[in-house]
């Protein structure tokens, strides 16, 4: 087993309890021994005043262990960080491509859908959900959609249909940037 888990701390709690330490350390309260054996090892500069009893501590194992552990972790958060911030790009990018919409998130629990079939770049709707899990969803006014009150009218109005509605509009706009 571990130092990280006998001791029972993850990288994160691990940088918290550091900078506690640190805040200790600069407002002069006397820190425990284990607190005192821990900063050593991962080679802090200690005033004499800590260190009153560190001749009679014992030793702490693994110290340079954990240090290396918290260190790779670190690393492994930052590589899933990038993973995800691609795989994030690469699902909006093949949502775009199939549904002809880029959504955005402008507020909590509002988005902006943007047509690639727009006429002009401010062309775009605009969707609040009622609740954080986006079950129910409504149609904002815009100054774009105040153009297409027929589409809101049929497909929203009476179907309650927004995938009806965005594949209306989609073959609207196609048929407008076609025919022109």
């Amino acid at each position: 087993m571990s130092l990280l888990n006998k001791l029972r701390l993850t990288p994160s709690s691990l940088r918290s309890v550091l900078p506690a330490s640190q805040r200790l350390l600069t407002e002069q309260t006397p820190l425990d021994a284990w607190s005192l054996q821990i900063l050593v090892k991962l080679g802090w500069e200690l005033p004499l005043r800590h260190c009153w009893n560190f001749q009679t501590l014992p030793a702490v194992q693994g110290a340079g262990e954990l240090k290396k552990q918290v260190e790779s972790a670190e690393l492994k958060n930052q590589r899933l960080k990038e993973v995800f911030q691609t795989k994030i790009q690469e699902f909006r990018k093949v949502c775009y491509t199939l549904t002809g919409y880029q959504i955005d998130i402008t507020t909590e629990n509002q988005y902006r859908l943007s047509s690639i079939y727009a006429e002009h770049q401010g062309d775009c709707l605009l969707f609040k959900a009622s609740s954080s899990s986006g079950g129910k969803m409504q149609l904002l006014e815009t100054e774009f959609s105040r153009t297409i009150r027929e589409l809101i009218e049929l497909h929203l109005l009476r179907q309650d249909s927004i995938p009806a509605f965005l594949s209306a509009l989609t073959l609207d706009l196609f048929s407008r940037q076609t025919i022109a």
